[in-house]
């Protein structure tokens, strides 16, 4: 239910305290401190009080920065500009916090401490397996709101291509092309990367593949050259197109000649996600995702949350947009949180 119209006097950046989230130095004196929820025995003389409706004063709406070891003062202030905007057309009360880190802001998610963000792509797999987020928009790169990752292998150990690069398109389905793989060894880029880890290996999980251990290579253009070199590793994954990185070209000329892509994918991991908190009555939701393109048409709103986020274009989404990457992301069978508290 939309709250009636309320005129805020001052917009203040709401020392957040939980999940581990840090906040800049501020020009003003003491900034308000919401209060925290205290989990304590119920006790029957004293009955504790229902929890004040999302969007009062004494319960406001969050919205979190990315997530930095230090924020910067003007992107403080751009955030407050888009927190004061909610607040003027909608009638409730929005703050701003800085989480120091995704795994912290992923820990306020959980705990009702942050409501409307940005999240990486890793993040936002998590997150929505916890059933914490709802994607509103995505962020447009390259007039694109995702990439993809392939699968590549030298030439000289008769891998069979299965991607036809006149046309940019596969030959075949995934699970024919993956299935030379079984008992392979695997080049990985690293843990915390989802075109060069993540998915590819709930590809091959989903396809039933099964291979030997694999070697982290450390980054994209480590797995390539490892392939081109070869005695590391019968094949491995990385973005569209890793060969063609400039360093490469230049040192490997027949590169993309020697090493083939086997396989390649659809655009399906998202870059940055703008989502909102299941915490959030959809009425809510809707209300706010529908203002965020008003405000955008705005020079200042623009630019706030251009300065804030660190995006020029978005697009809006939803959850099924990006179906197939929930889907591989689960079947990849990993900890997710474990990799992200290691970022």
């Amino acid at each position: 239910m939309k709250r009636p119209f309320l005129v805020p006097t001052l917009f203040v950046l709401t020392a957040f305290v939980l999940g581990n989230c840090t906040l800049p130095p501020l020009a003003e004196p003491t900034p308000t401190v919401l209060p925290i929820p205290v989990t304590a025995p119920a006790v029957e003389e004293t009955p504790l009080l229902p929890a004040a409706e999302l969007g009062l004063a004494e319960n406001p709406i969050i919205l979190a920065l990315p997530p930095s070891a230090e924020s910067q003062p003007e992107q403080v202030n751009a955030a407050r500009e888009i927190a004061a905007q909610f607040t003027e057309r909608t009638g409730y009360f929005v703050v701003v916090v800085a989480p120091d880190s995704y795994a912290a802001l992923m820990d306020a998610l959980e705990k009702g401490n942050a409501h409307i963000a940005l999240l990486d792509p890793l993040s936002y797999a998590l997150a929505y397996q916890k059933d914490l987020v709802r994607a509103q928009y995505a962020v447009v790169r390259d007039e694109k709101i995702a990439y993809g990752t392939q699968f590549l292998a030298p030439r000289r150990d008769g891998f069979t291509s299965y991607f036809n690069a006149e046309i940019g398109d596969n030959t075949a389905d995934a699970s024919v092309a993956l299935a030379q793989f079984a008992g392979k060894k695997p080049c990985w880029s690293e843990e915390t990367s989802l075109s060069g880890y993540i998915v590819p290996l709930g590809m091959l999980n989903q396809a039933q593949v099964q291979t030997r251990s694999a070697a982290f290579a450390g980054d994209h253009a480590a797995v390539v050259r490892s392939l081109y070199v070869g005695g590391i590793c019968d094949f491995g994954a990385t973005y569209i197109d890793a060969r063609k990185f400039p360093s490469l070209e230049d040192a490997m000329p027949d590169l993309v000649e020697q090493v083939l892509v086997i396989w390649r994918s659809e655009d399906i991991i998202p870059y940055d996600v703008l989502v909102f908190s299941t915490r959030m009555p959809p009425p809510m939701r809707t209300l706010f995702r529908d203002l965020i393109p008003a405000i955008r048409q705005t020079e200042t709103g623009y630019t706030a949350f251009q300065t804030a986020y660190g995006f020029d274009e978005i697009q809006a989404v939803n959850d099924g947009d990006f179906g197939d990457f929930h889907a591989f992301m689960r079947e990849a069978g990993l900890d997710l949180a474990a990799i992200l508290r290691r970022r």
